[in-house]
Formats: C-alpha cells, sequence, structure tokens
C-alpha cells in the first residue's frame, strides 16, 4: 500500500483540527445562549423581600449549578428548569424560548401575568410545560403545536381565554396528561383531542367551554380520568365514554348535561373509582349495575332528576367514602326502599353520605346508627320521614355534620348526643322535636353552629352551652324555651354570626354580659318576655349590625351610647314600654337603614338622623300614648 504524501496527511489533519475545534465554538455558543437566555429571565422577573429573585443566578458561577437549573450530562444544555412555588412575578420573557434542549419547563405557583410567549413554540424538545397556579392571561398559542414531543400541558388556574387549539389534538399526539381547569376558555372542545391515544389524563373543568362533548372521545382508549365539570355543556353524555375501560374517574358536576345512566355501567367500567354527575339535568333509575364498581370511593349523582329506589346493595362498593344522592325525586316508604341503608353498613370507610331533598318517607331507619364510625357529614334533612332520633346516634363517633332539618321528625333530641365530641355543626331546624334540651350538648366544645329554630322545644336553656367556645351561630328561635337566658350564653365572644333566641317564653332582664359579645353581627331576642332596662354595655358590640328586641317589656330609656356601635343597620325596638325621648344617637350612626320604636311611651321630637347616609325607614307609632302614625320616610 502506498504511503499518503505528507502534504495530504498534514492538510487531513489540519482539517480534522478544525472540525473539533468548530464543534467545541459551536457548543460553547450554545452554552453562551442558554446562560444568556436565563439571565434575560431573570431581568424580567421580581420577587417580594430585599433579597431579590434567584442570586445564585449570576456569571461568576456555571449556569448548571443555578437555582433549579438542571443541565444534561453530556452536552452541558438545560434540559430543566424548575422555579415553581419561588413566588416569582412579572411577564414570561420571549427569551426563554431560546432554552432549545429544554425538556421540563416548570413555572407553576408563582404570580406571573401577561400572555404565554409564542417563542416556546421554538422547544421541540420540550416534553412537560407546568405553567399552572400563575394569573397568565390571553389565549393558548397556535405553535406550541411545534413541540411535538410534548407529554404534559398544565396551565390549569390562569386567566386563558378562546379557544382551545384544534392543532393540540392534531399534532401533540404524544400527550399523556392535559390540565386546563379553572380558566376562562370558551367554545367547544376540539374533535381533534380523539387522536391524542395515549392521554391518560384530561382535565378541562372550570371554564366557559359548551355544547356537546363530542363522541369522538372513545378515541381517548388509554384514558384513566376526565373532568369536564362546571363548564356549559349540554345534552347527552356520549355512550362511547362508557366504554372506556380503563377509566376511573370521570367528572362532569356542573353542566346541564341529560339523559340516563346505562343500565350495565357496572359491567362497562369496572376500573371506576370517581363517578361524578351531580348538578346536571340526569334522569331515570340509578342502575342497580352500579353495586358491580367494586372500586368505587365517590358516588356523586346529586341534583339531578333521579326517581325510584336506590339500589338495595349499594354497600356492595365496600371502598365507598363519598356518596352523594341529595336534591332528586328517590324514593322510599316503611315497606320498601331503606333496604340500601342496611348495605351501607358493608362501607367501613364512608365519610359523607347526602340524602337529603328527596322523596324519602316513613321512620328514619334504625340502621343508621351502624354506618361507618368514620362518617363525618350525614345529610337526611328535606325529606318527609318521621320518627325519632335514635339514642344510639352518638356510635357515629366520627360525625362532624348532622343535619336533620325540615322533616316531621319528632321526640326529643337524645342526652347521647353529647357523645358525638366531633361535631361542629348540628342542624335540627324545622322539625317536630320537644322535650327539654339536653345539658349534654354542652359536651360537643367543637360545635360552631346550632340551628335548632322552629321546633317545640321546652323548658330552660342549658347554663352549660357557656361550654361551647367556638360557637358561632346559637338559633333556638321559635320554640317554647323558658326561663332566663344564662349568662353564660352572652360571656361566648366566639359568636360572631348570630344569636337569635326570639319567640319563645324566656324571661327576666338582659344580662349585662350582653355587652361581651363584641364580636356579633345579629342579635335577635324579639318575641319573648325580657323585662328590665336595656344594659349600657350593649355599646360595646361594635360590630352588631342587627339589633332587634322587639315585642318585649323593656322598660326605661334607650341608651344613649347606640352610637358607638357604628354598623348598625336595622334596630328594632318596637312594643316594647321604653320611655323617654328618643336619642340623638341615632344621628351618628351613618349605616342605620331602619330604625323602629312603634308602641312604646316615648316622647318629645323624632331626631333628624342627619348623620346617617342611607335611607332610613321610620316607624315610631304610639309615642306618648297619641296616634302619630308616621310611615316609612326619608329622614
Amino acid at each position: 500500500m502506498a504511503e499518503m504524501p505528507p502534504v495530504r496527511l498534514l492538510l487531513l489533519s489540519l482539517l480534522f483540527t478544525l472540525v473539533i475545534a468548530t464543534a467545541r465554538d459551536s457548543v460553547g455558543n450554545h452554552d453562551d445562549d442558554d446562560g444568556a437566555a436565563l439571565l434575560a429571565f431573570k431581568v424580567g422577573i421580581r420577587r417580594g423581600g430585599s433579597s431579590g429573585p434567584l442570586r445564585s443566578w449570576n456569571s461568576s458561577t456555571s449556569f448548571c449549578s443555578w437555582e433549579g437549573v438542571t443541565c444534561g450530562g453530556g452536552s452541558g444544555r438545560v434540559v430543566a428548569l424548575d422555579l415553581s412555588s419561588h413566588g416569582l412575578a412579572g411577564m414570561l420573557p420571549a427569551a426563554i424560548g431560546n432554552l432549545t434542549s429544554l425538556r421540563t419547563l416548570n413555572l407553576s405557583f408563582n404570580w406571573f401575568h401577561g400572555g404565554i410567549p409564542a417563542s416556546l413554540g421554538r422547544l421541540h424538545r420540550l416534553q412537560t410545560l407546568d405553567l399552572s397556579y400563575n394569573s397568565l392571561s390571553g389565549t393558548l398559542p397556535d405553535n406550541m403545536s411545534l413541540c411535538t414531543g410534548m407529554t404534559a400541558l398544565v396551565l390549569g388556574s390562569n386567566n386563558l381565554g378562546g379557544l382551545i387549539p384544534s392543532s393540540l389534538g392534531d399534532t401533540l399526539t404524544n400527550l399523556k396528561k392535559v390540565s386546563l381547569t379553572n380558566n376562562s376558555l370558551t367554545g367547544a372542545v376540539p374533535a381533534s383531542l380523539a387522536n391524542l391515544s395515549f392521554l391518560q389524563h384530561l382535565d378541562l373543568s372550570i371554564n366557559q367551554l359548551e355544547g356537546s362533548i363530542p363522541p369522538g372521545l372513545r378515541g381517548l382508549r388509554s384514558i384513566s380520568h376526565i373532568d369536564l365539570s362546571a363548564n356549559g355543556f349540554s345534552g347527552a353524555l356520549p355512550s362511547s365514554l362508557y366504554n372506556l375501560s380503563l377509566l376511573r374517574s370521570l367528572q362532569v358536576e356542573g353542566n346541564t348535561l341529560q339523559g340516563s345512566i346505562p343500565a350495565d355501567i357496572g359491567d362497562r367500567l369496572p376500573a371506576m373509582e370517581k363517578l361524578v354527575l351531580s348538578r346536571n339535568r340526569f334522569s331515570g333509575a340509578i342502575p342497580h349495575s352500579v353495586t358491580n364498581l367494586s372500586s368505587l370511593t365517590a358516588l356523586r349523582l346529586g341534583w339531578n332528576q333521579f326517581s325510584g329506589h336506590v339500589p338495595r346493595t349499594l354497600g356492595r362498593s365496600q371502598d365507598l367514602r363519598y356518596l352523594e344522592l341529595a336534591g332528586n325525586k328517590l324514593e322510599a316508604d316503611n315497606s320498601r326502599g331503606w333496604e340500601f341503608m342496611d348495605s351501607l353498613a358493608n362501607c367501613t370507610q364512608l365519610q359523607y353520605l347526602a340524602l337529603d331533598n328527596n322523596s324519602f318517607r316513613g321512620q328514619l331507619p334504625g340502621s343508621v346508627v351502624n354506618l361507618s364510625t368514620s362518617l363525618e357529614k350525614f345529610f337526611i334533612g328535606y325529606n318527609n320521614i318521621s320518627g325519632e332520633i335514635p339514642s344510639d346516634i352518638s356510635n357515629l363517633a366520627g360525625l362532624k355534620v348532622l343535619q336533620v332539618a325540615n322533616t316531621s321528625v319528632s321526640g326529643a333530641i337524645p342526652e347521647s348526643i353529647g357523645k358525638l365530641a366531633n361535631l361542629v355543626m348540628f342542624f335540627m331546624f324545622n322539625n317536630a322535636l320537644s322535650g327539654l334540651v339536653p345539658p349534654s350538648v354542652g359536651n360537643l366544645t367543637r360545635l360552631n353552629w346550632i340551628l335548632a329554630y322552629n321546633n317545640n322545644l321546652e323548658g330552660p336553656i342549658p347554663a352549660s352551652l357557656g361550654k361551647l367556645k367556638d360557637l358561632n351561630i346559637l338559633d333556638m328561635s321559635k320554640n317554647r324555651l323558658n326561663g332566663s337566658i344564662p349568662r353564660e350564653i352572652f360571656k361566648l365572644s366566639s359568636l360572631s354570626i348570630q344569636l337569635d333566641l326570639s319567640y319563645n317564653s324566656l324571661s327576666g332582664p338582659l344580662p349585662s354580659e350582653v355587652g361581651s359579645l363584641t364580636n356579633l353581627n345579629w342579635l335577635v331576642l324579639s318575641g319573648n318576655q325580657l323585662r328590665g332596662r336595656i344594659p349600657e354595655s350593649i355599646s360595646s358590640c361594635t360590630v352588631l349590625e342587627y339589633l332587634l328586641l322587639h315585642n318585649n317589656s323593656f322598660e326605661g330609656s334607650i341608651p344613649t351610647n347606640l352610637k358607638n356601635i357604628k354598623g348598625l343597620t336595622t334596630v328594632s325596638l318596637s312594643m316594647n314600654k321604653l320611655s323617654g325621648t328618643i336619642p340623638d344617637a341615632f344621628d351618628g350612626i351613618a349605616t342605620l337603614k331602619e330604625l323602629y320604636l312603634a308602641q312604646n311611651n316615648l316622647t318629645g321630637p323624632i331626631p333628624a338622623m342627619n348623620g346617617s347616609k342611607e335611607t332610613v325607614s321610620c316607624v315610631v307609632e304610639y309615642i306618648s300614648f297619641t296616634w302619630l302614625h308616621v310611615p316609612p320616610y326619608t329622614l
């Protein structure tokens, strides 16, 4: 073999050296581009505090060591930028599109605003884009479709609007996750989404989308999660959706969808864990096959038009945690229909049960006491059920909310109710309950709300209620309670929304401790037999808006220091035995809209109340036993 001439060998050596140098320069230039792009990104953002954002980002160190930056092992290029939850703000700079080796971009949970830069379309290697939980606006850029390798597009909880581009399904066919929830997107769901055969998670909830749900979504053969809740979708739910055998979660709550549930749903969706159809217009019976969904953890069918009986073996879904059937036309009576309650005893993890606002009748089933001790919220009101609250209700030790309201339930509140130590809300209004209020209610120290109005409860109010240091609302109006109001009630500074004991037979003076209700908005004690003077201490209730003491036997003068309650909107002191003059105090209450002083023994002129910024309706009949009917007028 002939030797290569020295000149040719020298030329080849020089050429090889030049190629290597050029390649090194190319890599170096890309490195410089990435560093410059990151610094341009930093310039455009800000963060509260004196330290400033991203202090580690400076030219004295390699950008591969900067906070949130990950570089590829061999290339030295930026392959991931993760600055989620950094409190960053500003607009996304176009320079971010120069990070052309980027595979992951996560800027979620920040305060970025403005549009999504079109330059993101240059990120051809991008696989994950997460800009969720910002304040981004504008539309989805069409050229995002150039990121053909993308597998996750997460833009939820922003202010994005406009249409979902059809190119999303035409070119981004590798997508496994699409989350556009909680934006202002409009229009229809593009039929092209049916091309996303690898898609596993689709969340378009809480937008302004409309029209029908495309039947072509049956092409999503890998899908496990679909959430289309809180939009304006109408028409029937495509039957093809029930053929997606890998589907574990289907949520379409809060639309105007209609139609019925297929009779064989339990056989067609064997993997279903969460079925949420609530707040639509679905009708027909709940099919028995739903009991075949052995992995079901949440079944929410509330606020539709379902009718008939609840499947009697519903409790076969033993993993059920959340069952909402409220707001339908479901039926049961003493002869038939309550069997499902027996079977629910098998659901040992049940936490939420809503059966209210249906057509259930008959006795409250005794099996209610066999429900899971994990049950936290139980709603069965607004039905025509009767009977008594079973004493073994105390078995439901995990209860936080108990609602048996607007029914025909009668009898006494059982003493055992005091064993429900976790109870936070107690709704027993509009029933036929009678007997004494058990002192054991005072053991429920986590209670925030007690609503037991419009019953036939009698006897004194237990002083033990004064132990309820977290109570915000106490409404026991329209009963037959008697005796004095315990001073302990007025020491509950936690009462911030309402204290309503009106229309009972309560007597005695209003204790001076009423001034301890410094956070209360509504004080309603009208329609009782309270007597004595209105305590001066009431002026300490400085956030009071409604003071209703009419139809009692209060006497003496109206406290002049009511002017200290600057937010009063309604004062009703009529039908008492108040005397003296109408104080000028009302002139200093700028928010006052309604003042009722009729049928007292008041004398003197009506104050001008020029200080009020509102139109005041004032009724002052029977001043000094003289007919001075003054219709509501502007003072």
